[in-house]
């Protein structure tokens, strides 16, 4: 908290699809000094993932599905965050600090807008920080491609660029020079494997309510013509599997998979049950499949596995065509959990 004000800190963690926003956040969490944040994770449809994740360390990880906190869901977050404040007075939670980590696609600027033009929400919280997750591999072609990159930079406080063991120094530098470019007023800050001093996520933010306001409208007036609109074939879909897979034939199938539809694939996040005590947590984006992390054990949640694929230009169907295809030497047959054909809500 900023000294003399009893107002509680709200960060924003922002970023493209598979920045690292989750994996950040797990790693600054287990630090003993923020053990009582409160987390609002906004995932696309009814069925979300990184909550699952992060809960692991952070009991107090709420979870806003069914769409977009930048586009229909905003009355959803605001309710939120008063009943969060509703539990501390009644004592129910010993929260000291909120964090919300934003949708891949969601852009920041109408989320600070509501928290910031809410009466009761201003006398009760402050919003310390925007920070902004950016893939150091995949980084440069989001800003080409997708307009909430762009948004996201912009609206942030503070820009982590993670992934750096993935690239050579020189395209480090440039990346760099491209965000001081974008966002002057940002700092920016380098990680691999989602570590990092916690404070570059927590630090108290210098911005005042007015001049955030103020700030807002600035970005909002000179980004007039790069309106964020979701891309139309932008579609989620979750699938389980309830026997345990075989962890070398998933790994040919995904490999096949990304090798095909690479592009089209923006996020893939699950946790896989190979018949081992933990399951094992897999990342990609686009051709980009990150080495699979291997938990110790369910921390009491259900035993199967649960992938999440986040697609552009791809249809649900294809992936299930081919899940179907190769059931006989996974393991274990498929079952839809959710297609959504309007990720964003609506």
């Amino acid at each position: 908290m900023i000294a003399g004000d009893s107002r509680f800190p709200i960060t924003i963690v922002t970023g493209f699809l598979g920045s690292g926003k989750t994996t950040l956040l797990a790693n600054v969490l287990q630090h003993e000094e923020y053990k009582n944040t409160a987390v609002i994770i906004n995932e696309y449809g009814q069925v979300g993932l990184d909550h699952r994740l992060i809960r692991r360390i952070e009991e107090k990880t709420r979870l806003l599905s069914g769409g977009c906190i930048c586009c229909n869901m905003r009355d959803d977050l605001i309710n939120e965050l008063k009943e969060i404040l509703n539990e501390k007075e009644r004592g129910e939670n010993d929260m000291d600090r909120v964090v919300i980590e934003t949708t891949g696609l969601a852009d920041p600027a109408p989320i600070l807008f509501s928290i910031l033009m809410d009466p009761l929400l201003t006398n009760r919280f402050y919003v310390d920080s925007v920070v902004c997750c950016l893939d150091a591999a995949n980084g440069e072609l989001h800003l080409q491609n997708n307009p909430e990159t762009l948004k996201q930079i912009v609206t942030a406080d503070r820009i982590i660029v993670t992934k750096t063991d993935l690239v050579d120094h020189e395209r480090l530098h440039q990346m760099h020079h491209r965000l001081h470019h974008l966002n002057p007023a940002a700092t920016v800050y380098g990680t691999a494997h989602g570590i990092i001093d916690p404070t570059v996520v927590f630090d108290k933010g210098q911005n005042s309510q007015n001049n955030r306001l103020e700030q807002l409208t600035e970005i909002q007036e000179k980004y007039r013509d790069k309106k964020v609109e979701h891309d139309t074939e932008v579609r989620s879909m979750s699938i389980k599997f309830y026997e345990a897979l075989d962890w070398t034939a998933f790994g040919l199938w995904m490999s096949m998979l990304l090798y095909t539809h690479g592009e089209k694939m923006l996020r893939i996040k699950g946790m896989v049950d190979v018949g081992e005590k933990g399951p094992i947590v897999i990342n990609g984006v686009q051709h980009i499949i990150h080495p699979p992390h291997h938990l110790e054990d369910w921390n009491g949640e259900e035993k199967n596995s649960q992938i999440v694929f986040i697609m552009k230009g791809l249809e649900p169907h294809q992936i299930l065509e081919s899940l179907v295809a190769f059931q006989n030497i996974l393991g274990s047959a498929p079952y839809i959990e959710e297609i959504n054909m309007n990720p964003y809500g609506g």
